[in-house]
């Protein structure tokens, strides 16, 4: 799994490429806390266009982050989530704490305040 954060304004923009699993779950989490940190940003989007599997661990990293974003008054979404990705949230009921987007600009209007689709 290989990953990069970068800052748009007050959102932290993870993209994530590769399995989301227990072998890399630590420094995904350590690595975006610190971002948020030194950042100033509130929001969080993941960018899974390049993802295809996550374990428990994933989500737990995730269910996290939802944690972390929610006490900094945050929001949070999902862009480019692939079916299998799409599967996993919903069986794990993530798909309920975090807003799927297909168009990125779309997921950025809504962490900036915007309506959920």
């Amino acid at each position: 799994m290989e990953f990069s954060c970068k800052s748009n304004g007050t959102i932290l923009i993870v993209e994530i490429c590769g399995d989301i699993d227990h072998h890399f779950c630590e420094a995904l989490r350590k690595t975006i806390d610190q971002k948020l940190e030194e950042s100033g940003c509130k929001h969080l989007l993941f960018i899974l266009s390049e993802v295809s599997f996550m374990d428990s661990s994933g989500i737990g990293i995730l269910i996290g982050r939802y944690k972390l974003v929610k006490q900094l008054g945050g929001r949070i979404a999902v862009f480019g989530a692939g079916a299998r990705i799409q599967e996993i949230f919903r069986l794990s009921a993530l798909h309920q704490l975090f807003p799927m987007f297909t168009d990125e600009d779309a997921a950025i209007a809504y962490l900036n305040g915007g309506a959920s689709i």
